[in-house]
Formats: structure tokens, C-alpha cells, sequence
């Protein structure tokens, strides 16, 4: 164990947070609101500032899990408190650490109702994320995979819109049925391997009759997650009724967890049934890549469309990551992390103008660049950057993943290019809605432009979308070796059955 647990700290200084808020935040309601806030700032703020740690001090060369930690918890049933990161969870980590800073500073101004219990629910849902990530024994990843879901359901269903109980409750329901499944899957591992450890379930064989049911029970967990087609209703609902910061998280770091949980159990601990079930998912993820992108075209609710490119975007990340080759699924996790950036600027730039006019409907709106030039110029990048502009973050996922696809099938690749094509299509026609045209509305004559607070919010997402675009090998490198010892691990397992990857494909 390292001297200083870094992984628990980070995991629980939001949680300490949130009690120092609880007990500490007195007075008024002015002064709770703005103890509150400032709390909340300072706690999410060290703990990005604790991350940074991570980034330096991991060892690129290994694909071991680093800064480990394991206590016992429960030994009659195997159950440890076990923490660690590889490659591919560090990255996860981070874009965690840094998106829920910003999260705070977008809820400033325009969380006004319960602030203290908003800040509160803010900072025990970060220390389930990165929980999740972290978390090595199956038990422990269970707790915190579902714990998410609590304070995301009270967000949404407290500070959200009209419609905001419907949507959380939609939320709740989908996610459950497929928890469900997966825990009973939990139990058949632990009975066959007799351990919740997932380093030692990585290498345990488990058997090729029971791989298919253990691999449907995650898969009907990860799909809702991620989330796939058909099983994506419930996220259009919960990005427009959740307030801004909560579609922000929403689509920045819940979205992957399907994706990571594909990673972290399907491939390593199922490689049979991955073989298996890779054209099913092939199939899921083109139609999500096509179909949401025409019903993006067909929106009119700026939050709306957002959520259905990110649909489709995610349908990336799942062809990617069954593709079982290096550029297929660094491909995917890169795909991840910028989606995870630039939806999240996305939902903050519908969230700018939401504060000022009070409506997401794209009609209510145009001419914007004559009164919010900066706005637009921001705007613009992170819209070009959805689109997959090279350059930026989202360019490198996306074509990475269309050469993993080609190597399995160059139809694949074929179908998922149009998603490209529509995603431009979809993206410059809100752009052109929004930012150009006449102003001719009277309430958009006087609006203003970014202030001090927005422009700090953006800068540090302007700047990861640029070096995420420009020097993708800082963050290539760190995952490279854990995706190779992870394409190694089902190779491994395959030939123990008398199969190969090659065949598989």
C-alpha cells in the first residue's frame, strides 16, 4: 500500500465536503447559500488539485493497476476495500476531478433554490464517480456504480425542469432493471471463482457455457449506461429536464461508465462471449450512430439535439471497443474522454444563454454574433469539434475508431463514416440557427456576452479540446500499454478454449 492513500483521498474529500457543508453552513439564507458555494468550490477544487498527483506519478511502461490500496473488509466472503488505476481508469479520474469544478461554477448564479442541498448532492455524487473508477473488488464497484445514482436522481428530480420527476424517475427505472441482472451475474462470478477481486477475475477462465449469460447480465447494466440504442429514451428526458451542471455530468462522466464497464469486465472477463456477441453490438452501435443522428436533424430543443449526438457519438465508442484491435479501442477511450469534454461545453453553452433568455428552443433565437461574439466564437469551436474537426479532441477518437472498424470489416467503417456526415449536418444547422441571421427579437437586442465567471469556466475545456487535438500521444501513451495487456488477456483466454482473436473476427 502507498504511504499516503491517494486514491481514498481523492475518492472521499468530496464526501468530507459535503459534511463540513451540512454542519457548517449556518445563518441566513444568504449566507448558507453562499458558504455553499464557496465550500463546494474549494472542496471540488482541491480535490482536482489532488488528482494532478496521478498524471506525473503513473508509470507509463506498466500495465499493472498503480497506487494501490487493499484493506480487508469482509474476509469470510472475500471482500476487500480495493483501490487502483491503470492506464485507462487514471484517464477517467481526471476528467472526473476537473469537470465537477466547473459543474460548481455553472451552478452559481443559476442554482438559487436549495443551494446547500445542491452543493451537497454535487459533492457526494463526485465521490461515487471516481469511486467507481478506482474501485478493484467487485463489491466495492457495485456500491458505487449504484450509489450514483441517488444523488443524480435527486438532482434532477429537485433542481430540474417541468417535467423533472417524470425524467428522473425514467432515469431510476431504466437503471435498476439492468443493476439487476448484473448483480445476480456478480454473485454466479463470485460462486464459480470464489473471489469479488477483479484483478484475479480478470484471469480467472470462467466457463464458455456461462460466459453468454454472465456477458447479457452486464451488457443489459452497461448498454443503459452508455447509453445504446434501444435502450437511450431515458437520456433525452434527463438532459432537458436536468439543470445545467447536471446534464453537464450527465453526459461528461455518467456516459461512461457503460463504456468502461465494457473494458473493465465484458472483454478481459468474457472474451468468448465477447467474440460471440461483437456483431450484435456492431449492429447496435451503427443504428444509434445513423438513426439518433437523423433525429438530432429533427430537433428543436438546443439540449434535445445535444443529447442525441451524444447518443450517436457513444455508438463510436462501443463499435470501437469490440473491435478488439489497438485503434478500435484506444479509439473508444479517446472517444470518451473528448465527448466528455465537448458535450460538456455543449451543455454549458445552451446553459449560458438559458440564464439570459430563459428557453432552449432553437427558433427563439439567431443573430447572437452581433450581440455575443465571444459566445459565438466558443461556440464554434466546441461545434467543430463535435463534428470531428482535425485539430481538435474529437477528430482523433473518431478516426481511430473508423480504422479499428475497417480492419474488422470495411462495411463497418463505411456505415459508421455517415455518422460524421450527419453530425455535421446536425451541428452547423444549429450553429447557423442560433449564432447567424437577422436579430430581430427583442429580447435578444441587449443581451450580453461571456462574463468573467463563463469565461473561466470555458478556458480550461478551449484548452484540453486543443491538446487533446494537437498532442493526442500525451494521452495515447498513458493508455497504450493497458490496452495492449487487455487485447493480450482475451487472446490468452481464447487460445485456452482453442480459439483466436483473428478467427473471432
Amino acid at each position: 500500500m502507498n504511504e499516503i492513500p491517494l486514491l481514498s483521498l481523492l475518492t472521499f474529500l468530496p464526501l468530507i465536503g459535503a459534511g463540513m457543508i451540512l454542519f457548517l453552513a449556518r445563518g441566513s439564507e444568504v449566507d448558507i447559500a453562499r458558504n455553499s458555494r464557496w465550500g463546494a468550490i474549494w472542496t471540488s477544487g482541491v480535490t482536482f488539485v489532488v488528482s494532478i498527483p496521478l498524471w506525473f506519478k503513473f508509470d507509463q511502461t506498466s500495465a499493472k493497476f498503480q497506487f494501490v490500496e487493499k484493506l480487508e473488509w469482509m474476509p469470510q466472503f472475500g471482500i476487500s476495500y480495493h483501490m487502483g488505476v491503470d492506464g485507462i481508469s487514471l484517464l477517467f479520474v481526471m476528467l472526473t476531478t476537473l469537470l465537477t469544478p466547473i459543474c460548481i461554477l455553472a451552478s452559481w448564479d443559476s442554482i438559487k433554490d436549495r443551494v446547500k442541498e445542491f452543493m451537497i448532492s454535487f459533492l457526494i455524487l463526485e465521490t461515487f464517480m471516481i469511486g467507481m473508477f478506482c474501485a478493484l473488488d467487485l463489491f466495492v464497484f457495485y456500491i458505487f456504480f449504484e450509489a450514483v445514482l441517488i444523488p443524480m436522481f435527486i438532482i434532477i428530480g429537485i433542481w430540474g425542469g417541468p417535467r423533472r420527476v417524470y425524467a428522473a424517475f425514467k432515469l431510476f427505472l431504466y437503471t435498476l432493471l439492468g443493476s439487476v441482472l448484473m448483480l445476480v451475474a456478480m454473485m454466479a462470478m463470485y460462486f464459480d471463482a470464489g473471489t469479488t477481486d477483479m484483478v484475479q477475475l480478470m484471469d480467472h477462465s470462467f466457463p464458455v457455457s456461462m460466459q453468454p449469460w454472465l456477458w447479457l447480465a452486464f451488457f443489459a447494466s452497461f448498454a443503459v449506461k452508455v447509453p445504446m440504442w434501444p435502450v437511450h429514451t431515458w437520456l433525452p428526458d434527463a438532459h432537458v429536464e436536468a439543470p445545467t451542471a447536471g446534464s453537464v455530468i450527465l453526459a461528461g462522466v455518467l456516459l461512461k461508465f457503460g463504456g468502461y464497464g465494457f473494458l473493465r469486465f465484458s472483454l478481459p472477463m468474457f472474451p468468448d462471449a465477447t467474440i460471440q456477441f461483437a456483431t450484435l453490438i456492431f449492429t447496435l452501435s451503427i443504428i444509434a450512430v445513423i438513426y439518433t443522428s437523423l433525429v438530432a436533424l429533427a430537433q428543436t430543443d438546443m439540449k434535445k439535439l445535444i443529447a442525441y449526438s451524444s447518443i450517436a457519438h457513444m455508438g463510436f465508442v462501443t463499435a470501437g471497443t469490440f473491435t478488439l484491435t489497438t485503434q478500435g479501442i484506444e479509439g473508444a477511450i479517446y472517444q470518451m474522454l473528448s465527448h466528455g469534454v465537448v458535450s460538456a461545453a455543449l451543455f454549458l453553452i445552451v446553459g449560458v444563454v438559458y440564464d439570459r433568455i430563459h428557453s432552449r428552443e432553437i427558433s427563439d433565437y439567431g443573430g447572437l454574433v452581433y450581440r455575443m461574439p465571444a459566445y459565438s466564437l466558443v461556440f464554434m469551436l466546441f461545434m467543430l469539434a463535435s463534428v470531428g474537426l482535425p485539430g481538435t479532441g474529437g477528430f482523433v477518437g473518431e478516426i481511430l475508431v473508423l480504422v479499428g472498424l475497417f480492419q474488422v470489416n470495411p462495411w463497418l467503417a463505411a456505415f459508421a463514416a455517415t455518422g460524421v456526415i450527419l453530425s455535421a449536418a446536425y451541428m452547423l444547422f444549429l450553429y447557423r440557427r442560433i449564432i447567424f441571421g437577422q436579430l430581430t427579437k427583442e429580447n435578444l437586442m441587449k443581451i450580453k456576452d461571456l462574463n468573467a465567471r463563463e469565461w473561466a469556466i470555458f478556458a480550461p475545456l478551449i484548452v484540453l479540446t486543443l491538446w487533446m487535438g494537437i498532442y493526442p500521444s500525451s494521452f495515447l501513451d498513458f493508455m497504450h500499454v493497458s490496452v495492449d495487456n487487455l487485447i493480450n488477456q482475451v487472446e490468452t483466454a481464447l487460445a485456452a478454449h482453442g480459439q483466436s482473436l483473428l478467427a473471432g473476427r
